[in-house]
């Protein structure tokens, strides 16, 4: 059921809190922040209702969970099974794409014989992007060794065309072109997706195939970092760091060196142990 706040959020509001009301759940689970969340579990008449201790809104619940300080994501909402005495909850995430999803994906890469390596360079949030220049002096060092996979949203196409383009490497670009279930059926087969601090890293450590991102705004202890072992995070150590928890569209000092200062070669002498 989506809440979609993007319209009227006073008449989804009420929409979805009529859908919540007429099924007459007898428990919530709320790992949103949201006053508004709360209020709609509250409202339809949802006996148990557990969530994180949050000033006003922890009266809304009926029990409240607090968790460490700047632990991983997951692991934080795990936590709210803790009143269920279930305190060791599997970090592992799962999607779950169907047979058609991963005959679209193998039909994609049938000729392919060498390791295919998934490449998503881009992000909403235009500081989180390493620069496009890195990632094609990245791929051309590794160009010999694999295909390569670019994947993203449509409004990415151009991005990773320019890449696939100035790096010379033998690829295919599909961004804007598979559903998330296809393209996850297509990173469950690469041996490794390099990726900024975006959505790719987290549909790639749900079919369990290694991740090498770049961080620059944002931080590992906001806890969105790539969590199965043998993933690497890029980063680097500046005073600015961070500068939003999602990374604004403009570096704020005008100089993106949070990325900038992530050389290509760096990258490629890790990358080169898993190829």
């Amino acid at each position: 059921m989506v809440f979609d706040k993007k319209g009227s959020k006073i008449k989804s509001f009420f929409s979805i809190l009529k859908k919540i009301k007429e099924r007459d759940y007898d428990l919530a689970i709320i790992p949103h922040s949201s006053f508004t969340t709360a209020l709609i579990a509250k409202l339809a008449g949802i006996k148990e209702r557990i969530g994180f201790s949050r000033k006003i809104r922890s009266l809304l619940m009926t029990k409240t969970v607090t968790p460490e300080a700047n632990i991983y994501r997951i692991d934080k909402n795990l936590t709210l099974l803790h009143p269920f005495g279930q305190k060791n909850g599997d970090r592992q995430t799962e999607l779950f794409p169907s047979e058609e999803d991963k005959k679209r994906g193998k039909d994609l890469v049938l000729s392919v014989d060498k390791p295919l390596i998934a490449v998503a360079p881009g992000s909403v949030w235009k500081t989180k992007c390493w620069p496009d220049d890195y990632y094609s002096e990245l791929i051309s060092l590794i160009k010999d060794r694999a295909f390569f996979i670019f994947i993203g949203a449509k409004e990415e196409y151009n991005l990773c065309t320019r890449i696939l383009e100035n790096s010379g490497c033998e690829g295919l670009n599909i961004a804007g072109k598979t559903s998330i279930l296809e393209s996850a059926a297509l990173l469950e087969k690469c041996r490794l997706t390099i990726c900024n601090d975006s959505g790719a890293l987290h549909i790639s450590n749900a079919m369990q195939t290694r991740v090498v991102a770049f961080f620059g705004p944002t931080v590992k202890r906001f806890g969105f970092y790539p969590f199965r072992e043998g993933d690497v995070v890029f980063e680097t150590d500046l005073d600015c760091r961070p500068c939003s928890h999602h990374g604004p569209m403009k570096c704020p000092l005008k100089h993106h060196n949070c990325m900038r200062l992530i050389k290509p070669q760096e990258a490629f002498e890790k990358i080169k142990v898993f190829i």
